[in-house]
């Protein structure tokens, strides 16, 4: 094949569908010393920017009876392209612990053929994962205006061992072999024959939970050998019909208020998806100003959050 249609590159290639050697890792990272040691952790995954979820979850931590570890894996960056407000977040992550998604990578390197970096699926159109691409370069410009943002963004790892009690927990962004995986991806994890792999993680990886976030719909499962719970967002809704985000608290001790969407309880451990009530009204308002209808983020992602993704709580409820 030679001219134009030999350079077309095939669709699994394409920026935002590729998924660069640099993101992947083996589950067997997992087996070292854990680097964080807590009673009650909130592992942070895709706040997008959303500065209302992100006072929400400050207060929720400081709430909490005893000391609570914010651990944010990633995609805390997204929306958030007004300096000021990219400030606040930057300012406001680097207080606590953190690990790098495929949007901290990406906004910390000059354009690479990654494009966004989510690897997105086959079910996700071309047209998503363009204006995936185009946000992800608008934010880029942003972070580039941050004095020092870039350089710790860069500095992040991609995945972390912490410990609560005497579960293992294996942190990441995507899942237990690619920072930009879809292997914790709700419905995965519920694929015939995809258990086979989860397991053989658990086992490499000698952790009792893996934490991950980055597929945007949440999922608590358990499986020979541990639990995965995927958060699905902090910052965005996670069900039909609500304006709530969602956190995933792992602790000693199970969450003493209402919040608790989901729980398992695993290796004298509580793994819970507890709610992120963020006030709707002001973050709508500041998503509009800064991304308007026509524009990228705008039209992947408005709908969402004003009536919430086409996922019913009762899916992952069920799953308690």
């Amino acid at each position: 094949m030679t001219g134009l249609a030999a350079r077309v590159p095939d669709r699994e290639t394409r920026a935002g569908r590729n998924c660069p050697l640099s993101y992947r890792y083996s589950p067997r990272v997992f087996d070292r010393a854990p680097q964080l040691v807590a009673d009650t952790i909130f592992v942070v995954g895709g706040l997008y920017g959303n500065c209302e979820a992100l006072d929400a979850i400050v207060a929720m931590a400081e709430a909490e009876p005893g000391p609570a570890t914010l651990v944010f894996n990633g995609d805390f960056h997204w929306f958030d392209v007004d300096p000021l407000d990219f400030g606040r977040v930057d300012r406001e992550v680097a207080r606590h612990v953190a690990i790098r998604g495929n949007v901290e990578t990406e906004i910390a390197q000059d354009e690479s053929d990654a494009g966004c970096g989510c690897a997105y699926p086959a079910d996700v159109s071309d047209a998503d994962v363009s204006r995936s691409n185009a946000i992800l370069e608008r934010l880029r410009k942003t972070a580039c205006a941050v004095t020092g943002a870039r350089e710790r963004l860069a500095g992040l790892p991609m995945h972390l061992t912490a410990r609560v009690g005497d579960a293992r927990v294996g942190i990441v962004h995507g899942d237990a072999a690619s920072l930009a995986g879809w292997g914790f991806a709700h419905d995965r994890l519920d694929a015939p024959g995809h258990s086979r792999w989860v397991e053989g993680a658990f086992r490499d990886a000698c952790v009792d939970v893996f934490a991950s976030t980055h597929t945007c719909l949440p999922a608590l499962r358990a499986f020979d050998g541990g639990v995965v719970a995927n958060n699905g967002a902090a910052g965005m809704p996670n069900f039909t019909g609500t304006h709530f985000g969602l956190v995933t608290r792992i602790s000693l001790s199970p969450s003493a208020d209402s919040r608790c969407v989901f729980a398992r309880r695993h290796a004298g451990a509580w793994i819970e998806g507890v709610r992120v009530d963020y006030d709707h009204p002001r973050w709508l308002r500041r998503f509009e100003r800064d991304w308007p209808a026509g524009s990228p983020a705008h039209r992947s992602y408005f709908r969402r959050i004003v009536e919430g993704p086409r996922f019913a709580l009762a899916a992952e409820h069920g799953a308690a």
